[in-house]
């Protein structure tokens, strides 16, 4: 029984991409808010904010605004897309897998990235690597915010992508 053509990887992987750039998730207002950041990145311009809405230590919510190139409009989709549902400590254990692939690190069977690891490309092009990861640090620095035990903090961020 032949399914007709297969797209190869690369082209599968660009067409995720490209649908979530030209039609981003997760834009839709969060009935509340319980946290929220917002990033910069300088090199190229993007800017997006996130909010989060946190249920039982768990995302509930994402929101993801701003514009940018069409990988941190893809990303910002894609986290918007992937982490309502997870735990807070899953919502970290993903980040930090996202940001080993963004440098050139395999996933790990550990957490699952579904379509993230479209973005798996972008590994090969360091500048675009914080294209990918600002929604990614923005997210990080709004649940630091929330942490920290303010109803509602506003962070800001044009911190490189790399932790320490």
């Amino acid at each position: 029984m032949d399914s007709g053509p297969t797209l190869p990887l690369d082209e599968l992987y660009r067409e995720v991409v490209l649908d979530h750039s030209r039609r981003p998730r997760g834009r839709d207002p969060l009935p509340r808010v319980d946290a929220s950041a917002r990033g910069f990145n300088p090199v190229c311009g993007d800017e997006v904010e996130v909010r989060v809405r946190v249920e039982a230590a768990t995302v509930a919510g994402v929101q993801v605004t701003g514009r940018g190139c069409a990988i941190c409009t893809a990303s910002g989709s894609l986290l918007a897309e992937v982490l309502p549902g997870r735990r807070l400590d899953q919502t970290t254990s993903t980040i930090e897998a996202f940001r080993g692939v963004m440098h050139g690190q395999a996933p790990t069977g550990e957490v699952e990235l579904g379509d993230l690891e479209a973005l798996s490309g972008v590994a090969r092009f360091p500048v675009r690597v914080k294209c990918a990861m600002l929604p990614w640090v923005t997210l990080e620095d709004a649940l630091e915010a929330w942490q920290s035990g303010g109803p509602l903090l506003v962070a800001s961020t044009e911190r490189e992508e790399a932790r320490p």
